[in-house]
């Protein structure tokens, strides 16, 4: 309740009647005001979003945090061709369609997610071979066009942000990482998917995603991969950052140096997949996985977290913010992998343990981590 046209009146006698209305209407009578949320403190700036479950049209618990929340999803699995096309030539978008008539439903921004995963592991058996013998570039080539200009052009003027290209680049002594991809075409699948990514939707901004690409190495990589898709007038627009992070492992000086390189390249910035895990997990691969039998035992958080480490982690949120919100010209979209701690991934990966890597609950409620991050957004 307010005064009608305070903001437009003038006079002394009009504005004590506004202050004294304005006083009235914080009355014993009136609710709280609601606290802010994520979507309001970001107030415009860049997309605050989440990737979700495939199925959350049917998880009806999540949908008042989702919605009050964030103001983009990205699907973890439906729209990749794999998920679409598992078998040759048989494409099925049911789950799809779902998911996008959820999203518009709920006035929710979506973000595509993704094109070409280019991993062995992530591409169907098939898609390398033409008969019983590898599939040469120009076949190769020709069923990810039509996969793309299938899926994206379906959803075109729909979804307004894609990851065309996800983890092409290698943790380590190579460019690109070894695939069926590079063996068949070189680098030119990456510059071929992003023109048919354009001709598919050319009004939606296209990404090139990837982990750690904000570390000294696999940064001179991804440059080196941005520097000539745009020697070649490839139509790319961001770079993606998932932002996988481990807790006081945060690398904050080389993430902000990142953004300012590929500023520098007229690009913008995602993170793409936020979350900070509380029980690190580098060490699985280190020394041929010798540690693994020792750690896939370790649950320190099953029945909780202390409060100091609740607070490092709300420390280490904010400080993430703070530098979000200083390079908001540059950060298109941030989004957290998954909704709340029930529903992370790293509750699985790489060995099952209870995590709490994101802002909320496994009750959805905020952790202090959501205030950390609300002040950072508010500038306090």
């Amino acid at each position: 309740m307010r005064p009608p046209m305070c903001r437009f009146r003038s006079g002394i006698a009009f504005g004590l009647l506004c202050v004294v209305w304005q006083g009235l209407a914080v009355s014993e009578d009136e609710p709280e005001p609601a606290p802010m949320t994520l979507r309001e403190a970001v107030a415009g700036r860049f997309e605050i979003g989440a990737g979700v479950s495939d199925r959350i049209f049917d998880k009806e618990e999540n949908w008042p945090l989702l919605t009050r929340q964030f103001s983009s999803i990205t699907p973890e699995n439906c729209m990749k061709p794999q998920s679409i096309q598992s078998t040759p030539g048989q494409r099925d978008y049911a789950l799809a369609d779902r998911f996008m008539q959820f999203a518009e439903d709920k006035k929710l921004h979506i973000v595509g997610h993704c094109l070409v995963w280019a991993k062995d592991d992530r591409t169907e058996p098939w898609y390398y071979l033409d008969g019983d013998r590898p599939a040469s570039k120009e076949v190769l080539l020709s069923r990810m066009r039509a996969d793309i200009r299938d899926i994206a052009g379906r959803y075109r003027g729909r979804i307004g942000m894609w990851d065309v290209v996800n983890e092409a680049l290698d943790d380590g002594e190579h460019y690109l990482r070894p695939s069926g991809w590079v063996t068949a075409c070189g680098e030119s699948f990456i510059a071929e998917a992003f023109r048919a990514a354009h001709e598919a939707d050319p009004e939606a901004m296209l990404i090139y995603n990837d982990y750690q690409n904000e570390l000294p190495k696999k940064r001179e990589k991804m440059l080196r991969l941005v520097d000539s898709l745009q020697s070649q007038g490839v139509p790319i627009d961001a770079v993606g950052l998932q932002g996988h992070y481990e807790i006081d492992r945060v690398p904050f000086e080389e993430l902000e140096q990142t953004i300012l390189e590929v500023k520098a390249r007229g690009l913008k910035v995602v993170i793409s997949e936020l979350d900070i895990d509380l029980i690190p997990r580098s060490r699985w691969w280190a020394e041929n996985g010798r540690h693994r039998e020792a750690m896939a035992k370790e649950n320190p958080y099953a029945n909780g977290v202390p409060a100091d480490v609740l607070e490092r982690q709300a420390e280490q949120y904010g400080r993430l913010f703070r530098l979000f919100v200083e390079h908001a010209d540059t950060i298109a979209r941030v989004s957290f992998w998954n909704l709340h701690d029930g529903e992370s991934w790293l509750n699985s990966f790489p060995w099952a343990r209870v995590n709490h890597p994101l802002l909320f609950d496994r009750n959805r409620e905020p952790k202090p981590a959501y205030a950390a991050v609300l002040r950072s957004l508010r500038g306090e």
